[in-house]
């Protein structure tokens, strides 16, 4: 019926969970907040990233620019960006850095004495705010302590020298892929696979093994015991539809049903390490939300100029 809504409840399971890694199902909804998902996880979800640098001095082969390039990219840890002011909307500093409500100050200091190269990296930068600091890659099973150096910056030679002073600021992915907390994100719809077990009978052992292997995935196997072709990894289906083509030129259309669950999605998201991949997903609902909100704070005040005409717009200022 012509504008009827009808108010769904979205459900989410969890099915992989790591720091950096996190993969589940979303299900009760439709493509359009999937998507919308996807996209406040890589464009909208505010981190802390190196916004402007001051060299002080410079003797490495790299001129300035590029270092400062380099230290942008250099992601920092942002468990605190959501509760942080964006520097154009801070009304308690110009701007310089020096204000605890919309940047951190970080401070980097190195030469080359020796004539060993010297790598500068990212656990050189020393921050002002020990909450905010470059992540660590470093693993600690199975990697000499020597190798766990951070993010190269730049390699120095005999006499050469870095100093500098950098300022990181709270921004998002739209503005700059250097606030982006996301490294890969996708989703997939889940598939809902039937074969037709009374014309599967009808093929023979090595048939039904040639059907398995015409898909380029594994997503179906023989079992040992029954000769049965089963279902072993629905996921891995791509939608490539080779086994239905198969199908049709062994002469046995209809032999397997595929299509998508329009309302259940597979997500994988994996951070960059600013934020955890779990907190990447909350974040993302409220960014989420507070859009939805304003959505529907615009169509009440559209709603009342309806009702109320040019008094409602004065009212409003305009």
């Amino acid at each position: 019926m012509e504008g009827v809504s009808y108010q769904r409840f979205p459900r989410v399971k969890i099915r992989e969970l790591k720091d950096d890694y996190v993969k589940f199902e979303l299900r009760d909804t439709d493509a359009s907040i999937a998507n919308a998902l996807r996209r406040v996880m890589i464009a909208e979800v505010p981190t802390i990233a190196i916004d402007l640098v001051e060299i002080e001095v410079n003797s490495s082969v790299l001129n300035d620019e590029f270092i400062a390039h380099r230290l942008g990219l250099i992601p920092l840890t942002s468990e605190r960006a959501m509760s942080m002011r964006f520097s154009r909307d801070c009304d308690a500093c110009d701007g310089d850095g020096q204000c605890e409500y919309c940047s951190v100050e970080f401070h980097l200091r190195a030469k080359c004495i020796t004539d060993q190269t010297l790598d500068v990296t990212s656990k050189d930068l020393y921050s002002s705010d020990h909450t905010v600091v470059p992540v660590d890659f470093s693993d600690s099973a199975g990697y000499d302590s020597s190798e766990q150096k951070g993010i190269i910056i730049v390699k120095l030679r005999r006499g050469q020298e870095l100093r500098l002073r950098a300022i990181a600021r709270k921004g998002i992915g739209k503005d700059h892929a250097k606030w982006s907390p996301a490294a890969t994100v996708t989703f997939m719809y889940e598939p809902d696979i039937h074969i037709n077990e009374d014309l599967m009978e009808t093929l023979t052992l090595e048939e039904k093994q040639s059907w398995v292997e015409s898909s380029p995935t594994k997503v179906f196997d023989i079992d040992p015991n029954t000769q049965q072709v089963v279902v072993v990894d629905p996921e891995a289906y791509t939608y490539d539809d080779e086994v239905i083509k198969k199908a049709i030129a062994m002469g046995k259309p209809g032999l397997v049903d595929i299509h998508a669950k329009e309302d259940s999605f597979i997500f994988t998201v994996e951070s960059t390490g600013a934020i955890k991949a779990s907190q990447l997903v909350l974040n993302a609902i409220e960014v989420l939300k507070q859009k939805l909100d304003a959505v529907r704070l615009s169509e009440d005040t559209v709603e009342a100029d309806d009702q109320f005409g040019e008094l409602g717009a004065h009212m409003r200022g305009g």
